[in-house]
């Protein structure tokens, strides 16, 4: 018997080209003509996809299925450096993304900071301090 294998995250967009927008600015490889299908796979790391789909393509296939807001998950990403946590998060706040906590230093050795993404899903930069 095979065991489950990790290889993707999945999140329920409202508006598919925002959404394609918003993981634009960040810098993912967002397929050319995403914006007008109903599910969209992007690959984040080698084997893992970020998968999209409409309200509408859940509905679909899941009669009660119901939309929420506000979001319910997040995607963190390593900055490599501080500097590049803060770059990070002006880039996506110039781009039209929702500022949810500005970069500051945490208590856990990390710069930090997080955007929301057009459903409201986190989306989290990060970065060891120096001596962390």
């Amino acid at each position: 018997m095979t065991q489950p294998r990790f290889t993707a995250i999945g999140f329920a967009v409202a508006d598919m080209t925002r959404s394609v927008e918003f993981y634009r600015s960040l810098g993912l490889e967002v397929p050319d003509g995403a914006e007008a299908q109903p599910h969209v796979e992007i690959p984040l790391a080698p084997g893992v996809r970020l998968l999209l789909d409409t309200h509408e393509t859940i509905a679909s296939f899941d009669s009660g299925f119901t939309p929420t807001t506000g979001g319910h998950g997040s995607l963190a990403f390593d900055c490599g450096d501080p500097a590049s946590v803060d770059a990070a998060y002006e880039r996506m706040i110039a781009a039209g993304a929702k500022g949810h906590l500005e970069p500051w230093d945490a208590f856990w050795g990390q710069r930090y900071a997080v955007v929301h993404d057009p459903d409201g899903n986190g989306v989290d930069f990060y970065a060891a301090l120096p001596g962390g």
